[in-house]
């Protein structure tokens, strides 16, 4: 009994000198995310009180930092007639699995939220739809991102 006690001290004693000093370094949830978790401040831009449907036809396709710190994402530049918009589907680490991949010239629609990011109109896309083929991206309601493994939608 006294060395199964001693045991669980001591492993007590142990996580301790390690979580401590690692969750104030910042690797607590959510780091892993590069920035694109559902609790960052790329992630609060999303609001479902500013939601637009955009079709039009993929200009290109290019690897982009969204804010200042965050690991690389893909956005998409859409021409909807008179306009190119840009579309950020989410990052590359996750766009990099999916099944349906996008190219220059593909007509497609996107659901998302309208937002700024350092002075530039951009949507956050919650689904991208081509053809057949659908890119479910973020939980439209809530914002709440494909890639996170906090919550299912």
């Amino acid at each position: 009994m006294n060395s199964t006690l001693r045991t669980l001290g001591l492993v007590s004693v142990l996580v301790a000198l390690v979580a401590g000093p690692a969750r104030a370094q910042g690797y607590g949830p959510g780091r892993g995310s590069g920035g694109w978790g559902p609790g960052s401040a790329y992630s609060r831009l999303y609001d479902a009180a500013r939601l637009d449907t955009l079709n039009g036809s993929v200009v290109a396709v290019r690897r982009v930092t969204p804010l200042h710190g965050m690991h690389q994402g893909v956005e998409l530049l859409v021409a909807t007639g008179s306009d190119t918009v840009a579309v950020h589907l989410g990052p590359d680490w996750y766009l990099d699995h999916q099944d349906v991949t996008l190219a220059a010239k593909d007509r497609v629609q996107v659901i998302g939220s309208a937002a700024t990011i350092e002075g530039r109109a951009v949507i956050l896309a919650a689904e991208v739809t081509r053809g057949a083929d659908r890119l479910r991206l973020r939980d439209v309601k809530t914002g709440v991102p494909a890639w996170s493994a906090c919550c299912r939608w």
